[in-house]
């Protein structure tokens, strides 16, 4: 794979800057995982938590949001990095209220269900 264009602009940022930069998307790495895994999971291990249909649709969610947050969790990374580059204001990103909104929302899902289903 060869480097970005926007990698050869402006001037290489303070590296513990970049490493920071780095940790935050390897964190949003981990929840996209978390979410493949919480899929999985209650596929796997909860299949009296909702009839078949519902429990697949939610788990497609699931696995779908958590591949949507991999990829978007780069492009969030890459554009924090131009703008260190060429020492502009870091770009706002709906990620945070976007992923508390949907964490949020399975939760409540996920504990109608369970005291349903109990």
């Amino acid at each position: 794979m060869r480097e970005p264009a926007w990698r050869r602009t402006g001037k290489a940022p303070d590296y513990r800057f970049s490493l920071a930069n780095e940790r935050t998307f390897l964190a949003w790495v981990r929840t996209a995982l978390a979410l493949l895994a919480g899929a999985v999971a209650i596929d796997q291990l909860a299949p009296e938590i909702a009839p078949p249909v519902i429990r697949m649709v939610l788990c497609m969610i699931l696995a779908v949001i958590g591949a949507v947050l991999a990829v978007v969790s780069y492009r969030r990374w890459a554009h924090q990095e131009q703008a260190m580059r060429n020492d502009a204001e870091l770009p706002h990103s709906w990620l945070m209220l976007g992923m508390t909104v949907i964490v949020s929302i399975a939760a409540i899902v996920f504990a109608v269900l369970i005291l349903v289903r109990s």
